[in-house]
Protein backbone atom coordinates (compact mmCIF):
# COMPACT_ATOMS: atom_id res chain seq x y z
CA UNK A 1 0.00 0.00 0.00
CA UNK A 2 1.33 3.50 -0.94
CA UNK A 3 0.07 6.42 1.01
CA UNK A 4 0.54 10.21 -1.42
CA UNK A 5 -0.87 12.92 -2.05
CA UNK A 6 -3.41 13.02 -5.25
CA UNK A 7 -2.26 14.69 -8.86
CA UNK A 8 -4.76 16.52 -10.54
CA UNK A 9 -5.34 13.94 -13.10
CA UNK A 10 -7.04 11.59 -10.31
CA UNK A 11 -9.73 14.20 -9.68
CA UNK A 12 -12.35 11.67 -11.74
CA UNK A 13 -11.18 8.94 -9.51
CA UNK A 14 -11.54 11.09 -6.19
CA UNK A 15 -14.82 12.28 -6.96
CA UNK A 16 -16.49 8.74 -7.72
CA UNK A 17 -15.10 7.55 -4.41
CA UNK A 18 -16.67 10.11 -2.74
CA UNK A 19 -20.00 10.10 -4.35
CA UNK A 20 -20.31 6.40 -3.50
CA UNK A 21 -18.86 6.53 0.14
CA UNK A 22 -21.24 8.92 0.88
CA UNK A 23 -24.13 8.01 -1.61
CA UNK A 24 -24.69 11.73 -2.98
CA UNK A 25 -24.05 12.23 -6.76
CA UNK A 26 -22.80 15.56 -7.64
CA UNK A 27 -25.31 18.04 -9.85
CA UNK A 28 -23.90 19.22 -12.49
CA UNK A 29 -23.14 22.95 -11.34
CA UNK A 30 -21.40 20.99 -7.92
CA UNK A 31 -19.50 18.89 -10.01
CA UNK A 32 -18.42 22.26 -11.46
CA UNK A 33 -17.65 23.79 -8.09
CA UNK A 34 -15.94 20.56 -7.10
CA UNK A 35 -13.50 20.67 -9.60
CA UNK A 36 -13.07 24.36 -9.53
CA UNK A 37 -11.98 24.31 -6.11
CA UNK A 38 -10.25 20.87 -6.19
CA UNK A 39 -6.21 21.02 -4.94
CA UNK A 40 -4.77 17.67 -5.34
CA UNK A 41 -1.95 18.58 -2.88
CA UNK A 42 -5.00 18.55 0.02
CA UNK A 43 -6.27 15.20 -0.89
CA UNK A 44 -4.07 12.14 0.27
CA UNK A 45 -5.23 8.48 -0.74
CA UNK A 46 -4.06 4.98 -0.18
CA UNK A 47 -3.22 3.06 -3.25
CA UNK A 48 -2.86 -0.88 -3.90
CA UNK A 49 0.29 -2.57 -5.68
CA UNK A 50 -2.28 -2.01 -9.11
CA UNK A 51 -2.25 1.90 -8.41
CA UNK A 52 -6.10 2.12 -8.07
CA UNK A 53 -7.29 4.64 -5.18
CA UNK A 54 -8.65 2.29 -2.29
CA UNK A 55 -8.81 5.27 0.50
CA UNK A 56 -9.19 9.21 0.60
CA UNK A 57 -9.09 11.92 2.85
CA UNK A 58 -9.16 15.87 2.52
CA UNK A 59 -6.86 17.50 4.86
CA UNK A 60 -7.89 21.28 4.53
CA UNK A 61 -5.91 24.38 6.07
CA UNK A 62 -8.19 26.49 8.41
CA UNK A 63 -7.45 29.22 11.18
CA UNK A 64 -9.09 28.61 14.32
CA UNK A 65 -10.54 30.81 16.92
CA UNK A 66 -9.08 30.27 20.49
CA UNK A 67 -10.59 33.47 22.04
CA UNK A 68 -8.06 36.44 20.22
CA UNK A 69 -6.05 34.09 19.47
CA UNK A 70 -5.43 32.53 15.76
CA UNK A 71 -4.93 28.92 15.84
CA UNK A 72 -3.63 26.91 12.63
CA UNK A 73 -6.07 23.96 11.76
CA UNK A 74 -6.43 20.81 10.23
CA UNK A 75 -9.78 20.42 8.89
CA UNK A 76 -10.32 16.46 8.42
CA UNK A 77 -13.00 15.87 5.95
CA UNK A 78 -14.28 13.55 3.06
CA UNK A 79 -12.62 10.25 4.54
CA UNK A 80 -13.77 7.22 2.32
CA UNK A 81 -12.89 3.87 1.63
CA UNK A 82 -14.43 1.37 -1.41
CA UNK A 83 -15.95 -1.04 0.35
CA UNK A 84 -13.62 -3.91 -1.39
CA UNK A 85 -11.25 -2.17 -0.22
CA UNK A 86 -11.81 -2.13 3.99
CA UNK A 87 -10.59 -3.89 6.92
CA UNK A 88 -6.65 -3.38 5.17
CA UNK A 89 -6.25 -0.43 7.65
CA UNK A 90 -6.28 2.37 4.85
CA UNK A 91 -8.13 4.62 7.42
CA UNK A 92 -5.72 4.02 10.14
CA UNK A 93 -2.62 4.87 7.52
CA UNK A 94 -3.92 8.20 6.15
CA UNK A 95 -4.88 9.29 9.56
CA UNK A 96 -1.25 8.57 10.62
CA UNK A 97 0.10 10.49 7.43
CA UNK A 98 -2.35 13.57 8.54
CA UNK A 99 -0.85 13.90 11.82
CA UNK A 100 2.45 14.09 10.28
CA UNK A 101 1.61 16.52 7.94
CA UNK A 102 -0.33 18.92 10.10
CA UNK A 103 2.24 18.58 12.51
CA UNK A 104 4.94 19.59 9.70
CA UNK A 105 2.48 22.61 8.46
CA UNK A 106 2.00 23.90 12.50
CA UNK A 107 -1.73 22.94 12.26
CA UNK A 108 -1.10 22.62 15.93
CA UNK A 109 -4.85 21.30 16.17
CA UNK A 110 -7.24 19.45 13.91
CA UNK A 111 -11.20 19.11 13.49
CA UNK A 112 -13.44 17.01 11.87
CA UNK A 113 -17.27 16.07 11.62
CA UNK A 114 -17.17 12.10 12.67
CA UNK A 115 -19.48 9.25 11.19
CA UNK A 116 -18.76 7.58 14.06
CA UNK A 117 -17.84 9.45 17.30
CA UNK A 118 -15.96 5.66 18.80
CA UNK A 119 -14.40 5.69 15.36
CA UNK A 120 -12.17 8.76 16.03
CA UNK A 121 -11.70 8.56 19.42
CA UNK A 122 -9.57 5.48 19.01
CA UNK A 123 -7.51 7.84 16.65
CA UNK A 124 -7.29 10.66 19.48
CA UNK A 125 -10.14 13.05 18.40
CA UNK A 126 -12.59 14.03 21.21
CA UNK A 127 -16.29 15.61 21.20
CA UNK A 128 -15.72 19.37 21.81
CA UNK A 129 -18.48 20.89 20.03
CA UNK A 130 -22.19 20.08 20.88
CA UNK A 131 -25.03 22.70 19.49
CA UNK A 132 -28.63 22.96 20.33
CA UNK A 133 -31.63 22.91 17.73
CA UNK A 134 -34.28 24.88 18.35
CA UNK A 135 -37.86 24.64 17.22
CA UNK A 136 -40.05 27.65 18.48
CA UNK A 137 -43.53 28.68 18.02
CA UNK A 138 -44.40 31.63 16.75
CA UNK A 139 -46.77 32.20 20.29
CA UNK A 140 -43.96 31.66 21.75
CA UNK A 141 -41.66 34.27 20.44
CA UNK A 142 -40.29 37.26 22.84
CA UNK A 143 -43.14 39.99 23.01
CA UNK A 144 -42.59 43.51 21.03
CA UNK A 145 -40.65 45.47 22.91
CA UNK A 146 -39.27 49.00 22.23
CA UNK A 147 -35.65 48.82 20.82
CA UNK A 148 -34.01 52.12 19.40
CA UNK A 149 -32.19 50.25 16.39
CA UNK A 150 -33.77 49.03 13.25
CA UNK A 151 -33.52 45.94 10.87
CA UNK A 152 -31.49 46.46 7.08
CA UNK A 153 -32.10 44.05 4.84
CA UNK A 154 -28.42 43.70 2.89
CA UNK A 155 -26.60 41.81 -0.27
CA UNK A 156 -24.53 38.72 1.03
CA UNK A 157 -21.35 40.18 0.78
CA UNK A 158 -18.61 39.25 2.93
CA UNK A 159 -17.56 42.90 3.88
CA UNK A 160 -20.97 43.88 5.10
CA UNK A 161 -20.60 40.63 7.75
CA UNK A 162 -17.26 39.51 8.38
CA UNK A 163 -16.58 41.85 11.09
CA UNK A 164 -19.57 41.15 13.14
CA UNK A 165 -19.16 37.29 12.82
CA UNK A 166 -15.15 37.75 13.88
CA UNK A 167 -16.14 39.72 16.78
CA UNK A 168 -18.69 36.93 17.79
CA UNK A 169 -15.77 34.15 17.19
CA UNK A 170 -13.24 36.16 19.30
CA UNK A 171 -15.12 34.77 22.19
CA UNK A 172 -15.80 31.38 21.55
CA UNK A 173 -13.18 28.17 21.23
CA UNK A 174 -13.77 26.66 17.65
CA UNK A 175 -14.83 29.35 15.29
CA UNK A 176 -13.52 29.43 11.26
CA UNK A 177 -11.52 32.28 10.66
CA UNK A 178 -13.48 33.12 7.31
CA UNK A 179 -12.27 34.33 3.54
CA UNK A 180 -14.34 35.63 1.23
CA UNK A 181 -14.73 32.64 -0.71
CA UNK A 182 -16.02 30.61 2.43
CA UNK A 183 -18.73 33.12 2.89
CA UNK A 184 -19.38 33.00 -0.81
CA UNK A 185 -19.65 28.80 -1.27
CA UNK A 186 -20.13 27.94 2.32
CA UNK A 187 -22.22 30.58 4.18
CA UNK A 188 -24.22 32.66 1.04
CA UNK A 189 -24.70 29.63 -0.90
CA UNK A 190 -27.83 28.90 1.37
CA UNK A 191 -30.93 29.72 0.25
CA UNK A 192 -32.79 32.92 1.76
CA UNK A 193 -32.56 36.50 2.55
CA UNK A 194 -29.74 38.83 5.04
CA UNK A 195 -30.62 40.93 7.58
CA UNK A 196 -28.61 43.32 9.79
CA UNK A 197 -29.52 44.97 13.16
CA UNK A 198 -28.29 48.39 13.42
CA UNK A 199 -28.31 50.50 16.73
CA UNK A 200 -29.79 54.17 16.56
CA UNK A 201 -26.32 55.40 15.60
CA UNK A 202 -26.50 53.05 12.39
CA UNK A 203 -23.81 50.72 13.54
CA UNK A 204 -24.16 47.34 12.85
CA UNK A 205 -24.50 44.83 15.64
CA UNK A 206 -25.95 41.95 14.89
CA UNK A 207 -27.36 39.82 11.60
CA UNK A 208 -29.55 37.23 10.87
CA UNK A 209 -29.65 34.73 7.60
CA UNK A 210 -32.86 32.96 6.96
CA UNK A 211 -35.02 31.91 4.71
CA UNK A 212 -39.18 31.40 5.16
CA UNK A 213 -40.60 28.74 3.36
CA UNK A 214 -43.70 25.98 4.25
CA UNK A 215 -44.49 28.06 7.31
CA UNK A 216 -41.26 27.67 8.88
CA UNK A 217 -39.11 30.89 9.70
CA UNK A 218 -35.21 28.78 9.44
CA UNK A 219 -32.54 30.46 10.86
CA UNK A 220 -29.36 30.00 8.89
CA UNK A 221 -27.14 31.79 11.06
CA UNK A 222 -27.75 34.54 13.71
CA UNK A 223 -25.26 36.81 15.43
CA UNK A 224 -26.23 39.54 18.20
CA UNK A 225 -23.39 41.15 20.07
CA UNK A 226 -25.29 43.56 22.15
CA UNK A 227 -28.71 42.61 23.75
CA UNK A 228 -30.56 45.09 21.95
CA UNK A 229 -29.49 43.21 18.62
CA UNK A 230 -31.00 40.03 20.36
CA UNK A 231 -34.33 41.43 21.23
CA UNK A 232 -34.21 43.45 18.01
CA UNK A 233 -33.64 39.99 15.72
CA UNK A 234 -36.05 37.87 17.90
CA UNK A 235 -39.02 40.68 17.14
CA UNK A 236 -37.95 40.73 13.34
CA UNK A 237 -38.43 36.58 13.45
CA UNK A 238 -41.61 37.18 15.20
CA UNK A 239 -42.97 40.07 12.31
CA UNK A 240 -43.49 36.76 9.74
CA UNK A 241 -45.87 35.63 12.07
CA UNK A 242 -48.60 35.51 8.50
CA UNK A 243 -46.07 33.70 6.47
CA UNK A 244 -44.53 31.31 9.19
CA UNK A 245 -46.00 29.43 12.35
CA UNK A 246 -42.56 28.39 13.81
CA UNK A 247 -38.87 29.23 13.56
CA UNK A 248 -35.93 26.84 13.61
CA UNK A 249 -32.09 27.45 14.78
CA UNK A 250 -29.01 25.89 15.63
CA UNK A 251 -27.39 28.08 18.41
CA UNK A 252 -24.05 27.17 20.55
CA UNK A 253 -24.75 24.61 23.60
CA UNK A 254 -24.57 27.58 26.30
CA UNK A 255 -27.24 29.58 24.76
CA UNK A 256 -29.70 31.22 27.24
CA UNK A 257 -32.52 32.19 24.95
CA UNK A 258 -34.88 29.44 27.13
CA UNK A 259 -34.37 31.43 30.28
CA UNK A 260 -34.84 34.91 28.86
CA UNK A 261 -38.31 33.64 26.99
CA UNK A 262 -41.69 33.76 28.72
CA UNK A 263 -42.32 30.55 27.39
CA UNK A 264 -39.30 28.26 27.54
CA UNK A 265 -41.11 25.03 26.95
CA UNK A 266 -39.99 24.26 23.06
CA UNK A 267 -38.27 21.91 21.33
CA UNK A 268 -34.73 22.17 22.12
CA UNK A 269 -31.82 19.22 21.51
CA UNK A 270 -28.62 18.44 22.55
CA UNK A 271 -26.57 17.57 19.26
CA UNK A 272 -23.04 16.31 19.42
CA UNK A 273 -21.10 17.99 16.44
CA UNK A 274 -17.70 18.15 15.64
CA UNK A 275 -14.02 16.62 17.35
CA UNK A 276 -10.95 18.09 18.01
CA UNK A 277 -7.64 16.98 18.54
CA UNK A 278 -4.20 18.20 19.47
CA UNK A 279 -2.07 17.61 16.87
CA UNK A 280 1.20 18.99 18.33
CA UNK A 281 1.22 19.33 22.59
CA UNK A 282 3.85 21.60 22.84
CA UNK A 283 3.37 24.04 20.07
CA UNK A 284 -0.50 24.03 21.28
CA UNK A 285 0.16 24.57 25.10
CA UNK A 286 2.62 27.63 23.96
CA UNK A 287 0.02 29.43 21.60
CA UNK A 288 -3.19 28.96 23.80
CA UNK A 289 -3.82 31.65 25.96
CA UNK A 290 -4.26 30.65 29.67
CA UNK A 291 -5.33 32.34 32.32
CA UNK A 292 -3.16 34.74 34.55
CA UNK A 293 -2.09 33.77 38.30
CA UNK A 294 -0.18 35.11 41.41
CA UNK A 295 3.73 34.24 39.94
CA UNK A 296 5.21 31.50 37.56
CA UNK A 297 3.94 28.02 38.20
CA UNK A 298 4.23 24.28 36.54
CA UNK A 299 3.48 20.95 36.74
CA UNK A 300 4.00 17.51 35.33
CA UNK A 301 1.88 16.42 32.65
CA UNK A 302 2.44 12.51 31.78
CA UNK A 303 0.80 12.27 28.30
CA UNK A 304 -0.11 8.90 26.21
CA UNK A 305 -0.78 9.43 22.82
CA UNK A 306 -0.35 6.41 20.50
CA UNK A 307 -0.82 7.64 17.19
CA UNK A 308 1.02 10.86 17.49
CA UNK A 309 4.84 9.24 19.21
CA UNK A 310 5.54 13.26 19.81
CA UNK A 311 3.23 13.88 22.17
CA UNK A 312 3.73 10.58 24.63
CA UNK A 313 5.84 11.09 27.18
CA UNK A 314 6.27 13.28 30.30
CA UNK A 315 6.64 17.15 29.62
CA UNK A 316 6.64 19.93 32.36
CA UNK A 317 4.08 22.59 31.55
CA UNK A 318 5.11 26.31 32.84
CA UNK A 319 3.03 29.27 33.02
CA UNK A 320 3.66 32.97 34.23
CA UNK A 321 1.96 35.39 36.04
CA UNK A 322 0.27 36.60 32.45
CA UNK A 323 -1.26 33.37 31.43
CA UNK A 324 1.68 32.62 28.80
CA UNK A 325 2.69 28.93 29.06
CA UNK A 326 5.53 26.31 27.71
CA UNK A 327 5.77 22.55 27.54
CA UNK A 328 8.30 20.86 27.36
CA UNK A 329 9.54 17.27 27.05
CA UNK A 330 11.26 15.40 30.43
CA UNK A 331 13.10 12.52 30.77
CA UNK A 332 11.57 9.47 31.94
CA UNK A 333 14.18 9.01 34.61
CA UNK A 334 13.25 12.72 35.88
CA UNK A 335 9.37 11.95 36.57
CA UNK A 336 7.86 11.37 40.38
CA UNK A 337 4.89 11.37 41.72
CA UNK A 338 3.84 15.14 41.64
CA UNK A 339 2.24 15.39 38.72
CA UNK A 340 -0.81 14.65 36.62
CA UNK A 341 -1.60 12.02 33.82
CA UNK A 342 -3.76 11.56 30.92
CA UNK A 343 -4.04 10.63 27.34
CA UNK A 344 -4.73 13.21 24.52
CA UNK A 345 -8.30 12.68 24.14
CA UNK A 346 -8.18 14.12 27.89
CA UNK A 347 -6.23 17.17 26.97
CA UNK A 348 -7.75 18.14 24.23
CA UNK A 349 -11.03 18.19 25.94
CA UNK A 350 -9.78 20.57 28.66
CA UNK A 351 -8.56 22.77 26.41
CA UNK A 352 -10.80 22.88 23.84
CA UNK A 353 -14.00 21.16 25.02
CA UNK A 354 -14.70 23.21 28.31
CA UNK A 355 -14.32 19.91 30.63
CA UNK A 356 -13.00 21.17 33.80
CA UNK A 357 -10.16 19.25 35.29
CA UNK A 358 -12.00 18.93 38.71
CA UNK A 359 -14.74 16.51 36.76
CA UNK A 360 -12.26 14.96 34.34
CA UNK A 361 -9.94 13.59 37.84
CA UNK A 362 -13.88 12.26 39.25
CA UNK A 363 -14.59 10.75 35.66
CA UNK A 364 -11.29 9.06 35.99
CA UNK A 365 -9.96 10.39 32.73
CA UNK A 366 -7.35 12.84 34.58
CA UNK A 367 -5.17 11.41 37.40
CA UNK A 368 -3.36 13.90 39.92
CA UNK A 369 -3.63 14.99 43.53
CA UNK A 370 -5.84 17.86 44.20
CA UNK A 371 -3.32 20.19 45.04
CA UNK A 372 -2.46 19.54 40.93
CA UNK A 373 -6.15 19.61 39.73
CA UNK A 374 -6.57 22.77 41.67
CA UNK A 375 -3.69 24.83 39.92
CA UNK A 376 -5.25 23.33 36.55
CA UNK A 377 -8.77 24.58 37.90
CA UNK A 378 -7.40 27.90 38.24
CA UNK A 379 -5.01 28.50 35.24
CA UNK A 380 -7.10 26.83 32.23
CA UNK A 381 -9.72 29.28 31.51
CA UNK A 382 -13.79 28.52 30.77
CA UNK A 383 -14.08 28.32 27.13
CA UNK A 384 -17.13 28.63 25.26
CA UNK A 385 -17.04 26.15 22.44
CA UNK A 386 -18.58 26.68 19.19
CA UNK A 387 -18.50 25.95 15.03
CA UNK A 388 -21.31 27.42 13.03
CA UNK A 389 -19.54 25.93 9.91
CA UNK A 390 -19.58 22.26 8.06
CA UNK A 391 -16.62 20.76 6.38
Amino acid sequence: MQIRQLTANEMEERIALSEFAFQKGLSEEEAKEYKASFRPEEHWGAFGEDGKLMSGLHLIPFEMRAGRTLLKMGGIASVATWPEARRYGCVTKLLGQALVTMREQGQTVSMLHPFSFPFYRKFGWEMTVERKMYVIAQSQLPKRSEVSGKIVRAAKEADAFNDLYDRFAMGRVGMLKRSPEWWRSKVFSKPGLAAIWQNESSEPEGYILYEVSGGTFAVHEWVALTEEARRGLWQFAANHDSMADKVTMTVPADDESPFLFADPRFKQEVVPYFMSRIVDAEGFVSLLPFAPGAGNESLRLALRDEFAPWNDGVFRIEWDAEGAARMRREEEAAVRSDGVACDIQTLTAMLLGNRRPADLERWGRLRGDAERIELLERRVPAHRPYLADFF
